[in-house]
């Protein structure tokens, strides 16, 4: 099989030769602004069709039980790898593979938000429902496509930063859709906020145009039968069927004990004792903070020292990271315990996602990125969403120091199997041949 390659910049492209130093001119090009622009639109549907969405049906006084119902809305997100391979086999007629399928996705999502400013959700459930369906489908589309050009255009060395810089501006977007627009919502309408979200999916959708085209090698995949079968047949190949079959449970257990832990610690703290206005405040905002400046350090050490060892180092800081809720459990309310907690917690949350992501992108052929990159988070969000669902029934069975001492334990799998397919001496498992590493993944330097 013709092996695929990606493009990286000589010394002499005037791209990137600047005066500046090395490690600023890796920010200064522009596509880590548009990674930071691209985060923010991929991030801002997430809570529209979840969090925010239930609390307008709430306002409008909605059953819960049908507020309820309506998280089955966001099935497309799981099930996105079904129709991943049609991005990588078909190439819209303008902007390229991977912008041309970010335009059109962004282009339906702003139609499709600025119409839920016309809904009604107390007279009219299945049709708000079907524009939700829609969202939510678009928005995993755009996940599928934004994640192939995250995947593409980055070259070994700016894996780390990118990574970083995409996750700080979809973090962005998760702290204005999800509380931002509440007090929005609450000073103005629920029209204006989801009017106003479809015009921030604009300034992406004016990015995306702009943003620069990764440059391969290697023509798409043929036919839409090879777009479904070469991707398993490339992964298997490079990877063998048993080193392979470890990763895939790697993904599933490596952040398994950060799921389980966030969460309950909501819940834990409230019924800690600490107020709502207490836990929102922190968790929402210098938790947020902590988790961006974490997944920005991250990606920078990640840049240094490889995939492998950062995925060992901030793998064991952010299982031990659960012990502070085990110790602030084990004291009870105390106010500057717990925002040491949030912030410890957080921070090291963002370090792993850092390297984990990171780790998602080397797995990938650029040549099969969208359905490669989709079928491996659709396992994250297994882990995420499945696995971790029993945390509630956990917690309430062993108390909370248990559950989260129980936490601790659960992410020590993952982090076990790490010196079969990931040993410390190397840089990273290598998808494709990279600059600074030979074709078995050693580092040359």
């Amino acid at each position: 099989m013709t092996k695929c390659h990606r493009y990286y910049p000589s010394e002499e492209d005037p791209a990137v030769t600047t005066r500046s130093p090395a490690w600023l001119q890796v920010f200064l090009q522009p596509k880590m602004a548009a990674l930071l622009v691209l985060g923010f639109a991929s991030g801002l549907p997430y809570n529209l069709t979840r969090e925010t969405l239930a609390a307008w049906m709430t306002v409008e006084n909605v059953s819960l039980s049908a507020i309820g119902w309506f998280s089955l809305a966001n099935l497309p997100a799981t099930f996105k790898f079904l129709w991943s391979p049609l991005l990588d086999r078909f190439i819209p007629p303008f902007l390229g593979r991977r912008r041309g399928w970010i335009v059109l996705t962004q282009a339906g999502l702003i139609v499709a938000i600025a119409f839920m400013a016309l809904q009604k959700p107390a007279q009219a459930l299945s049709l708000l429902a079907v524009n939700a369906i829609v969202i939510a489908f678009l928005s995993a589309t755009q996940d599928i496509a934004i994640d192939a050009y995250r995947t593409d255009v980055l070259t070994e060395p700016e894996v780390g930063t990118g990574v970083a810089i995409w996750v700080s501006g979809y973090r962005l977007a998760l702290l204005l859709t999800g509380s931002l627009a509440l007090i929005l919502a609450a000073q103005t309408s629920w029209s204006v906020v989801y009017i106003l979200m479809a015009a921030l999916i604009g300034l992406g959708l004016l990015v995306s145009i702009w943003a620069p085209e990764p440059i391969l090698s290697d023509r798409p995949p043929e036919t839409l039968a090879e777009a479904v079968r070469l991707p398993f047949a490339d992964y298997v190949q490079r990877l063998g069927s048993f080193r392979g079959g470890l990763i895939l449970v790697f993904i599933l257990l490596y952040k398994l004990g950060d799921y389980l832990a966030a969460n309950m610690t909501t819940p834990f703290l409230v019924k800690t004792g600490f107020t709502l206005v207490e836990v929102g405040s922190i968790k929402g905002g210098v938790g947020l903070v902590a988790t961006i400046v974490g997944g920005l350090i991250g990606g920078a050490i990640l840049t240094k020292i490889g995939t492998n060892r950062s995925l060992w180092i901030f793998g064991g800081l952010q299982a031990i990271s659960n012990l502070a809720y085990f110790y602030l459990a084990s004291v009870g309310r105390n106010y500057p315990l717990m925002i040491t907690a949030v912030n410890i917690e957080n921070f090291a949350a963002g370090l792993g996602t850092a390297a984990f992501l990171g780790f998602l992108i080397n797995l990938c052929n650029p040549r099969f990125s969208a359905t490669q990159y989709a079928l491996l988070s659709s396992l994250v969000a297994v882990s995420r969403e499945v696995i971790a669902s029993p945390a509630g029934v956990l917690a309430e069975r062993m108390g909370w120091s248990s559950f989260f001492l129980f936490t601790f334990f659960a992410a020590l799998p993952g982090l076990l199997l790490l010196p079969i397919f990931a040993p410390w001496n190397t840089r990273q498992v290598a998808a494709v041949p990279r600059p600074g590493l030979d074709d078995s993944g050693e580092d040359e330097l």
